[in-house]
């Protein structure tokens, strides 16, 4: 796996994480629980999210121990098979409380990237403006 692919499944997790936070964190739990489109479009999101978090680097992952890795992994891989039994308590802290650190990560690590990418404004002083 290299950087450049980390870059993409991190925008993509910024990407999924932004539109949970648009749609079911903005709505709320009680339409979570009422309605099934708002409900499946968020599981999809998460479930998408996951997946692009277990194509990420091992050595990205060291560098970010905060996040729970292999619970996301769990929580993946219960939605796609054990999709029938998926507890909505689970899901709304999952929005509520865990959507957000990962999102956050994601974008302070491609704001990062984009400035290391970023050239230098040639001013004639040599400040690098």
């Amino acid at each position: 796996m290299t950087e450049h692919d980390d870059a993409l499944y991190l925008a993509h997790v910024a990407d999924a994480a932004s539109r949970i936070e648009q749609t079911a964190l903005r709505r709320g739990r009680a339409d979570l629980d009422s309605d099934f489109e708002l409900r499946d479009a968020t599981m999809y999101l998460l479930q998408t999210l996951a997946e692009s978090t277990q194509r990420l680097s091992v050595s990205f992952k060291e560098a970010h121990a905060e996040i729970p890795w292999d619970d996301i992994a769990g929580f993946r891989n219960r939605a796609v098979h054990g999709y029938l039994t998926i507890d909505l308590d689970i899901v709304w802290d999952i929005v509520e409380r865990d959507v957000r650190p990962l999102a956050e990560c994601a974008r302070l690590e491609l704001a990062r990237r984009r400035q290391r990418e970023a050239p230098e404004r040639e001013t004639g002083l040599g400040l690098g403006l």
